[in-house]
């Protein structure tokens, strides 16, 4: 769930052109003009200036490289993002084979949402936590595709670049800045600085190769020094002037929703982002009534969350519980699932235990060595009291568990990737994805699969109070995900275009999913800088009325797997660019519910 996936968007999506100004615009000039070839120049390109990202895709040709994000490469990278851009406009879709135009319509999408980035959302000018995640090296620990003494190498090459990297954010980053983006990175600068410090060190120490051992080291103490020097920079240099005004406008704002194709203004998504929260809080409420009408619905909640696993029985019975939930979805029949492999639970690492409740890491899918998929959940400390033991323990609570775990494994993340790798997608389609549609599935499906009777379908004859009971539960937690989700949507809207603060949008969460202070602060505080997690409940919605479009289209033969095949089997597009390929006579893309 909450990772640092939505802190590092940001820097994975970063056009870093690492040559002359000259060669850019000779390259932009060479762009191929037939357009079978277009988006294999791209890729190719895009390997070339995103190595990072690369490698964690599987493009191991490009392991240990790193292009440094000086001023210079910024305006390179613009320059031939609006020359590919027009080249692909000049295409005369029409004209193509469908299978050439589905990659090009997804190319065009991809270079939208990388120029918003860019020029819109100006990460790399007002957001420090670009340049903090830049040095984020922890694929190369996850990932065992070469020797560890190998990937040692890599790691040295790439934090030999620290000093360059955090001179650029120096360089690039605008004199005022919005608070919550230079609070956000600093806590992520030291915790990168400790992460390498600290289990990287240790990881390292284990080499038998002094050689190796002993270069990492110099590099890497150096690359600490940078990361602290920077964090010191941004507490005297830019939190003194930092701001409260961080909002894209409605302006901004939709051009984002244009880059996942939503042709729906900013305050008509609002309006039904609001109208749907209303209904989730009824839905919210009709559950907890069904297990105690006798007190409040947030008592309720609060109450089955006393009901979780132990300290020590957190991981053991999270990997139990999600073999039930794949038998479950495999009796069903709900989604294909195209491997008996499974994905191994673990804890989550140390650097991420702060801002990850639960996550999925699955391998790239052009990766063929290191092919291990971890579905990560984040076990209490140690060191902590009691209490804060089982406070935490208290959000792994039975029923939220199996909900997050339908999200992040089965049939959510893990299947989408299990589908991709097995599809017949083009690489464009295996390398770009939407935000909608990645999100939005994984929430989908957590809806999805309670509506098919989970938990009491898989035990076989009628239900008894006792599994109706349970099936509220249930039912409660996955409307509790739901309403958050919902949060989102309406403060990254009201944020960005309708004014609300900080402040004011930790009061919404609170008041409208339950959450306490903090939870909610920290969600709000991420709305600042990553207004797409309203994608979340978009995304989620855009699939829930293409299934009932898809459904009046294939009449008797329709069966929720054939949809789910089908839907998994091109990629991670724009939601609309999938109803142009599932549906005959798509509708008009307005009509969302």
């Amino acid at each position: 769930m909450k990772s640092l996936r939505w802190g590092l968007s940001c820097a994975l999506l970063l056009w870093m052109a690492g040559c002359s100004s000259q060669s850019v615009h000779r390259e932009a000039r060479a762009i191929p003009t037939d357009p079978l070839i277009l988006s294999d120049t791209y890729l190719s390109h895009w390997k070339q200036t995103h190595p990072m990202e690369s490698v964690g895709l599987g493009f191991h040709e490009q392991d240990g490289r790193f292009v440094v994000p000086d001023a210079a490469t910024l305006t390179k990278a613009r320059q031939y993002l609006h020359a590919y851009g027009a080249a692909v406009d000049q295409v005369q879709l029409s004209r193509l084979p469908e299978a050439d135009r589905y990659e090009l319509q997804l190319l065009k999408q991809w270079i939208a949402t990388d120029l918003w980035t860019l020029e819109t959302q100006r990460d790399p000018y007002r957001n420090p936590m670009f340049y903090a995640t830049a040095l984020d090296i922890s694929v190369y620990l996850k990932r065992d595709w070469k020797p560890w003494g190998d990937r040692v190498r890599d790691l040295t090459a790439i934090l030999r670049h620290a000093p360059a990297v955090l001179a650029a954010a120096r360089q690039n980053l605008d004199p005022v800045l919005p608070r919550p983006y230079v609070e956000t990175a600093i806590e992520v600068a030291e915790g990168t600085a400790s992460f390498l410090q600290n289990e990287v060190t240790r990881e390292v120490d284990a080499l038998t190769e002094v050689e190796v051992k002993d270069g990492f080291h110099r590099v890497s103490t150096a690359a600490v020094q940078e990361l602290k020097s920077y964090v010191d920079w941004l507490k005297q240099e830019r939190l003194p002037a930092a701001t409260a005004a961080f909002a894209l406008g409605e302006a901004g704002f939709a051009v984002r929703l244009k880059a996942e194709m939503v042709d729906l203004s900013p305050k008509e998504v609002l309006k039904m982002g609001l109208a749907e929260l209303r209904r989730e809080q009824e839905r919210f409420a009709a559950a907890a009534r069904e297990i105690d009408p006798g007190k409040a619905p947030i008592e309720v909640f609060k109450a089955i969350q006393r009901d979780h696993p132990t300290a020590e029985g957190l991981i053991p019975d999270t990997r139990r519980d999600l073999e039930a939930i794949r038998k479950f979805v495999v009796d069903q029949r709900l989604v294909t699932i195209p491997s008996e492999v499974r994905a191994t639970v673990r804890e989550t690492l140390p650097p991420f235990r702060s801002t990850s409740f639960a996550s999925m890491d699955t391998p790239g899918p052009f990766e063929t060595k290191a092919i291990e998929a971890y579905y990560y959940v984040t076990p209490v400390e140690p060191e902590w009291p009691p209490a804060q033991k089982d406070e935490w323990l208290t959000a792994f609570n039975y029923y939220t568990t199996d909900v997050v775990s339908i999200h992040e494994a089965y049939p959510g993340h893990y299947v989408q990737f299990l589908a991709l790798n097995a599809s017949k997608a083009g690489p464009v389609a295996k390398v770009y994805n939407s935000y909608a549609f990645v999100e939005g599935w994984a929430h989908y499906t957590e809806q999805m699969v309670l509506d098919a009777g989970f938990p009491e379908a898989s035990t076989g004859g009628p239900t008894t109070a006792e599994q109706r009971l349970r099936t509220a539960k249930f039912r409660l937690a996955q409307s509790d995900e739901a309403l958050l989700r919902l949060c989102r949507l309406c403060v990254a809207f009201q944020m960005h275009t309708g004014g609300m603060t900080v402040e004011q949008g930790t009061q919404f969460f609170i008041d409208n999913c339950y959450y306490e202070a903090k939870p909610a602060a920290s969600e709000a505080n991420r709305g600042t800088f990553d207004p797409g997690y309203c994608f979340y409940t978009l995304g989620k919605l855009q699939l829930l009325k293409l299934r009932r479009d898809w459904q009046d289209q294939e009449g008797n033969r329709f069966s929720l797997q054939r949809f789910h095949d089908e839907a998994l089997r091109h990629g991670a597009p724009p939601i609309r660019l999938l109803r142009e390929q599932m549906l005959k006579s798509p509708a008009s893309w307005s009509q969302i519910l």
